[in-house]
């Protein structure tokens, strides 16, 4: 999905895919804004520009911006799915040679 950010930086919006954190210009922390992609592209040419004015205000940026709570990927997988996964990389790791850095290998 596309999302509409601001960057107080460079003090741009842009049209990004997905939730990113960084400014692709500047690489400065973004803020996202609570407006949908479809909303942001029928505003007309003076709309857009006075949400630019009020996304450069601290109290505007502060309204508009959407705040999510950090997500924990760990419970999308399931317990037995998780156990089943730490067994199979044991059976490959145990069958490995171990690395060691003086290892020669000469090649004929």
């Amino acid at each position: 999905m596309m999302y509409i950010h601001y960057c107080k930086h460079c003090r741009r919006i842009h049209i990004l895919n997905g939730h990113k954190a960084y400014c692709p210009a500047c690489c400065a922390r973004l803020a996202e804004l609570n407006i949908s992609y479809l909303k942001y592209v029928n505003l007309s040419r003076e709309d857009r520009r006075a949400l630019k004015e009020r996304c450069a205000d601290e109290k505007g940026l502060r309204e508009l911006s959407a705040e999510y709570p950090p997500r924990n990927r760990t419970r999308w997988i399931s317990p037995a799915k998780a156990a089943r996964d730490g067994a199979a990389t044991d059976k490959r790791s145990a069958s490995r040679p171990e690395y060691s850095p003086r290892l020669r290998v000469s090649v004929s």
